[in-house]
């Protein structure tokens, strides 16, 4: 079993997760933002969230069809930051908008 540094753990998650299911999701470039591989989707409203990592498969794990369109990934137990959401919002956006699922969570 390979153990993670701590300053690792995410991105190694991330990159985990994609290489586990290429058909379903992306990394945006030098983020720690993953998105749907086919997106964005034309006409369709984009659903994006973010949070702490720490408790996978939430956020990214619910990227799919019919589900989430991005998840932006804060460090453990820390909030993604709003540089990040941005770029979530302009990668997901088809043209017809992007609904923000905001939890209420502090993070650190």
């Amino acid at each position: 079993m390979k153990n993670s540094a701590a300053d690792d753990v995410v991105d190694e998650m991330l990159d985990g997760m994609i290489a586990a299911h290429p058909d379903r999701l992306r990394r945006l470039p030098d983020t720690q933002v993953p998105v749907r591989e086919d997106g964005p989707v034309d006409g369709k409203v984009a659903i994006v969230t973010g949070g702490g990592s720490g408790h996978e498969p939430t956020h990214a794990g619910y990227i799919g069809d019919g589900m989430l369109d991005g998840a932006a990934a804060g460090g453990v137990f820390s909030s993604p930051t709003a540089d990040e959401f941005e770029e979530l919002i302009a990668a997901c956006d088809g043209d017809a908008g992007v609904l923000c699922v905001i939890e209420n969570y502090e993070g650190a």
